[in-house]
Order: structure tokens, then C-alpha cells, then sequence
């Protein structure tokens, strides 16, 4: 199978893996909070990714000095600030909002490519790609004619996943730019053991480092799963194509939401949804860049 094909398979899976994450976390809070399912959660993603690369690669987890900063980047950036804000706003918005709102991620993406790195260069494309999953964004925390005529655009859970979203794009790009060559299993094993020692200490303090559910556990799997086919795909693919491929994820999202938590889908909803494949169909396009 050739790069772009396993690179395909990977991020589906990893797509896969993330509409199901949200499902289970909010499963975990009937008897545990967001914090401490967050720090079960990435002790979980830690082990795990332990013993992939034990299996994988050799047991091999060495990495140069250059790589360890962006390392505890991606650890304290991805997993202590993005993934606990991602999991608060769980607490409070539906799950269908703060999967859509997080796979906006490629607006982020894009503007700090050219704001920051000045090497990704925006088309028209581009333009008209961000300005339509901008408009997607808003017809998804609206839900409603009726609210978006009263310029109700969401909650603060809403803007928490919003917030998540960017810190989660400049992992993205810290992840592509410097450390490609690592194994995916030793990327994930740092990412989550970095945050594990935070959340480990949280633990201790509160006296909660005890297992509340089964799902805390299998959340971590899932996440461990996903991080890994995610690294995978991004070494084979271009980051727009990623990013594309990512869309099936609300669509999954979607599906086990009303199956499992009896979650309702809007029309407006709906239509964000269609304009996001759109916006990031536009965004994945290639153009001669105006700058």
C-alpha cells in the first residue's frame, strides 16, 4: 500500500476515534468530572502509547535535545491546556457543537502559517474557504433562525472549544515543522507523559487518583488510538488533504450522538456541516498564493 493510501486509512481511523471520544467523556461525567477523567484519561494515552512502542519500535524512545522542547510544547499546549478546556466545554455544550467548532481547526492553521511562519501563503481559496466554515461555525452554535436573528451566537462553551482549537493548530504545525522523523508511538508517549505528571500531582493533592468508570479507561485507548493514526497520516500527507479528511468525523459525531445521548441535530446545524466540507473542500485547494 503505497503513502498516500495508509496516510488516508490513518486519518479515518483517527476520525473515527474522535467522534467517539466526546461520546465517552460524557459518559465518564455521571459519576467523575472533567478534571479528574482528563488526568485518568492521559495516564491511559500514556501507558498505552508506552507499550506501542515497545511492540513497534524497539523499545526505541530516545529523542535529540532540539526535539524535547517541542516536545513539553505539545504536552503542556495539546493535552494540559487544549484538551482540558475541550473537556470543560463538554460539560457544557452538546457534542455535536464541540466537534464541528474544533474541526474548524484548519482556519487556525492557515492564519498562523501566514502571520507566524510566513511560508504558507494564502489563495483566494483560502480566503473564501475561512470565510465560509466561519459562517458553518456560526450556523452550528446558533442552532436556530430564531437565535441567529436575536445575535445569540453560542456560550462560552462554545468560545472554550474555540480556544482549544488554536492551541491545538499550533501543535499541529510545531508537530509537521519539527518533528516528522520521530515515531508516532514516542510523539504520543511524551505528549501524554508530560501532562500525566501535572494531572498525577492534581491527583494527589485531591485524593482522587482512583478509576470512577470504565469509560476514563476506555477514552484513553481511544485517544491513544487516534493520536497515533493522526502522527501517522500527517507523516504521509499534506495538511490540507489531513484536514479534508478529517470532516468525517462530525459526520460520525453526529450519528453516535443521536444513537447513544438522544442528542437532537437542527437544520442550521445541518447546513453548518454541509458548508464546512465545503470551506475546508476550498481550503485544500491549490492556487497560485496572492502574497
Amino acid at each position: 500500500m503505497d503513502m498516500k493510501k495508509t496516510g488516508v486509512f490513518a486519518i479515518l481511523g483517527a476520525s473515527l476515534m474522535w467522534a467517539i471520544e466526546p461520546i465517552l467523556a460524557k459518559l465518564a461525567y455521571t459519576n467523575s468530572d472533567f478534571l479528574q477523567t482528563s488526568a485518568i484519561r492521559a495516564i491511559v494515552v500514556a501507558v498505552t502509547a508506552l507499550l506501542y512502542v515497545l511492540f513497534t519500535n524497539k523499545g526505541n524512545f530516545k529523542v535529540t535535545k532540539k526535539h524535547l522542547p517541542k516536545l513539553v510544547y505539545i504536552g503542556i499546549a495539546g493535552t494540559i491546556f487544549a484538551d482540558l478546556l475541550y473537556f470543560f466545554a463538554l460539560t457544557k455544550i452538546p457534542v455535536i457543537n464541540a466537534v464541528l467548532i474544533g474541526h474548524m481547526q484548519p482556519i487556525s492553521i492557515i492564519l498562523i502559517g501566514f502571520f507566524l511562519l510566513k511560508e504558507e501563503k494564502l489563495t483566494k481559496f483560502d480566503y473564501l474557504g475561512i470565510l465560509i466554515m466561519i459562517t458553518a461555525g456560526v450556523l452550528v452554535t446558533t442552532k436556530t433562525a430564531g437565535n441567529l436573528s436575536k445575535m445569540k451566537f453560542g456560550t462560552m462553551g462554545d468560545v472554550y472549544v474555540v480556544m482549544a482549537t488554536v492551541a491545538w493548530a499550533t501543535t499541529a504545525i510545531v508537530m509537521r515543522k519539527y518533528l516528522k522523523g520521530l515515531n508516532a508511538g514516542v510523539i504520543t508517549f511524551y505528549r501524554y507523559t508530560i501532562a500525566s505528571g501535572v494531572f498525577v500531582i492534581y491527583l494527589l493533592l485531591t485524593s482522587s487518583i482512583v478509576l470512577s468508570n470504565i469509560y476514563q479507561v476506555l477514552i484513553g485507548l481511544i485517544v491513544c488510538a487516534g493520536t497515533i493514526l493522526y502522527y501517522e497520516g500527517l507523516k504521509r500527507m499534506k495538511a490540507a488533504q489531513v484536514s479534508a479528511l478529517e470532516l468525517s468525523t462530525p459526520f460520525f459525531a453526529v450519528f453516535f450522538a443521536f444513537l447513544i445521548l438522544k442528542e437532537r441535530v437542527t437544520v442550521m446545524q445541518i447546513s453548518g456541516i454541509v458548508l464546512l466540507v465545503v470551506g475546508v473542500f476550498l481550503v485544500s485547494r491549490k492556487e497560485e498564493a496572492y502574497f
